[in-house]
């Protein structure tokens, strides 16, 4: 017979061993990686960093927010959260979609398997590859939303993909209770597009010249321009997509072109962030120089804030 200590032991090894083995049990999601079937998406600090971090783009935080919040309430979402992101380069569209990946998995662990990003030229570079492309990408997505429900799937340079490649996705993103017994509405998709950052800009230019707010740019007006630009737009992925014919993109988010106090404040927080002292000197400095457009007023940075981490290295 065994003694109580060695029972105790057996036991509690025994315990421990099956909350490891058991796909989602607190202690395997504590130590190991595992898709939580709980969303833990923190509302409140996901809020807290986009509008902390996230410069001269209120507008597309709003949105942002406001598709987040809609989605984590419903219990059972009848499809997945759509979002298409549309900008200048470096204006903050991976910038976002990284820190909702870092939201959407809490305590602290890796969730790297759960979270997919696609980038065009890596992925997707031949377009005489185009039908294997469509077959590997489908049976990603199914594979991936099988085993995590609540998988995110990001795809940056849509201006560059192949026509057609993205409609392939389709049935995964439409109003469906299952597809062969997998359900897809707790899935989130983000689109990141160059293509119609100059309608974006062309608009944003024209309120300031008619003395208005950035922040008054009627959303809807510009989402629907958005969503009619890259639709007829051959340097876009989404050129003549049944995913915009079928409104299945829920959200087509602008970002902004930043202006000269924004690339102030990225200039600002990227001393902090390498341990520089702030230098009002050469956060002028630099800004001054990425105030590119256009050419007579020099309003906006054409490349954002991309090159801001860099020229403060230098």
């Amino acid at each position: 017979a065994l003694d109580p200590l060695t029972t105790s032991v057996f036991v509690g090894g025994a315990a421990v061993a099956w909350q490891l083995l058991s796909p989602h049990s607190w202690l395997r999601c504590r130590f190991l990686e595992c898709c939580n079937m709980k969303d833990t998406l923190n509302f409140s600090v996901i809020k807290m960093d986009l509008e902390r971090k996230v410069f001269g783009q209120q507008l597309a935080v709003q949105i942002v927010l406001r598709a987040l919040s809609a989605n984590m309430q419903s219990k059972q979402p009848r499809k997945p959260l759509v979002m298409s992101f549309h900008g200048w380069t470096g204006t903050g569209k991976s910038f976002v979609s990284s820190i909702i990946a870092e939201n959407l998995y809490q305590l602290n662990i890796p969730r790297q398997r759960f979270v997919h990003y696609f980038s065009t030229a890596l992925h997707f570079p031949h377009l005489s590859h185009v039908h294997l492309y469509k077959e590997q990408l489908q049976n990603w997505i199914r594979g991936n939303v099988s085993a995590c429900p609540r998988s995110l799937f990001i795809f940056s340079e849509m201006d560059q993909m192949p026509h057609g490649l993205i409609d392939s996705i389709m049935p995964f993103l439409d109003y469906h209770e299952e597809i062969d017994g997998v359900y897809y509405g707790r899935a989130i998709f983000i689109f990141l597009n160059n293509a119609g950052g100059d309608k974006v800009t062309e608009i944003a230019l024209d309120h300031w010249r008619r003395l208005k707010r950035r922040e008054d740019i009627p959303v809807k007006e510009l989402q629907s321009l958005l969503s009619e630009e890259i639709f007829r737009n051959r340097n876009s992925g989404f050129f003549h997509s049944q995913l915009i014919q079928k409104n299945l993109i829920d959200y087509f988010i602008p970002f902004l072109p930043l202006e000269y106090k924004h690339v102030r404040q990225c200039v600002r927080e990227e001393l902090r962030m390498q341990g520089h002292p702030e230098d009002e000197n050469l956060i002028t400095e630099i800004a001054s120089a990425l105030t590119d457009y256009p050419s007579e007023e020099r309003l906006y940075s054409s490349k954002g804030c991309k090159t801001v981490a860099s020229r403060v290295t230098l």
